[in-house]
C-alpha cells in the first residue's frame, strides 16, 4: 500500500461519485423535478457532493485494509411527488447513479483491454482502480436497503405498509449505513467481492479476454 495508490483511489472516488450524484439530479430534472437544480446540485463540482465519511474516510479505510471499496456521497435532493411515473420515476432517479458507475466500469474495462494497456504502471493502476471502485459503488448502492439506491425499486413494488416502514428506516440515513457496515462488514465484503468478480468475468467474456 502506498501514497500513489491512495491518491488514485481518492481521485477515482471523487470523479465517480460526482458523476453518480449528478446523474441522480439530471434524471430527476429530466422527469420534471427541479429541486436539485434549485439547490445547486446539478453540477460536476465534487465539493458540492462530498460527504466526509462516506466519500473519503470509509473508502480510504477499506482501500488500506485491502477490502472491496464502497461508499457514498451527500444525497442529491429530489421530490418524488414531482417526478413523472410516480414510484417508478423515483426508482429511475435512484438507479441513474449506480448505473452510471456500472457504465464507467464497463467502458474503462473495455479501454484497458482494447488499448492493450500494460499490466503494470500508473495508467494500469488508474484504470484497474476505476473499474474496481465503480463496481464497488454499483454493487453496494444496489443493496435494497434504505437509504441506498436499490431500495427505490422496492418502493415501486412494495405494498403501502412496507413503504411506510422503509421511510422510517430511511430517516436515519447515515446511521443505518454505519450499522450495516459495522455489524455486517465481513458478510458485505464477501458478497461484494463475489459480485465484483462476477461482473469482471462478464466484462472479460464480452471483450474476449476470459
Amino acid at each position: 500500500m502506498n501514497i500513489e495508490y491512495i491518491a488514485v483511489v481518492i481521485g477515482v472516488i471523487l470523479a465517480s461519485m460526482t458523476l453518480h450524484e449528478a446523474m441522480h439530479g439530471y434524471m430527476a430534472y429530466f422527469l420534471g423535478d427541479d429541486t436539485a437544480k434549485l439547490q445547486g446540485r446539478l453540477t460536476l463540482n465534487p465539493i458540492k457532493h462530498i460527504d466526509p465519511f462516506l466519500t473519503l474516510i470509509l473508502p480510504v479505510v477499506l482501500a488500506l485494509a485491502g477490502l472491496p471499496i464502497f461508499g457514498g456521497a451527500k444525497p442529491v435532493p429530489f421530490n418524488p411527488d414531482r417526478v413523472k411515473y410516480d414510484e417508478w420515476g423515483a426508482a429511475l432517479v435512484a438507479l441513474a447513479g449506480p448505473l452510471t458507475n456500472f457504465l464507467i466500469a464497463f467502458v474503462v474495462f473495455g479501454i484497458f483491454v482494447l488499448c492493450g494497456t500494460p499490466q503494470s504502471g500508473f495508467l494500469s493502476l488508474v484504470l484497474t482502480t476505476t473499474v474496481a471502485v465503480n463496481l464497488g459503488f454499483f454493487v453496494f448502492n444496489m443493496l435494497p436497503l434504505p437509504p441506498l439506491d436499490g431500495s427505490r425499486v422496492l418502493y415501486a413494488l412494495a405494498p403501502e405498509f412496507v413503504r411506510r416502514i422503509m421511510e422510517t428506516i430511511e430517516r436515519y440515513g447515515l446511521i443505518v449505513v454505519l450499522f450495516v457496515v459495522l455489524l455486517g462488514g465481513k458478510l458485505i465484503g464477501t458478497y461484494m467481492l463475489a459480485a465484483i468478480n462476477f461482473f469482471v468475468a462478464v466484462f472479460g467474456h464480452i471483450f474476449g479476454v476470459a
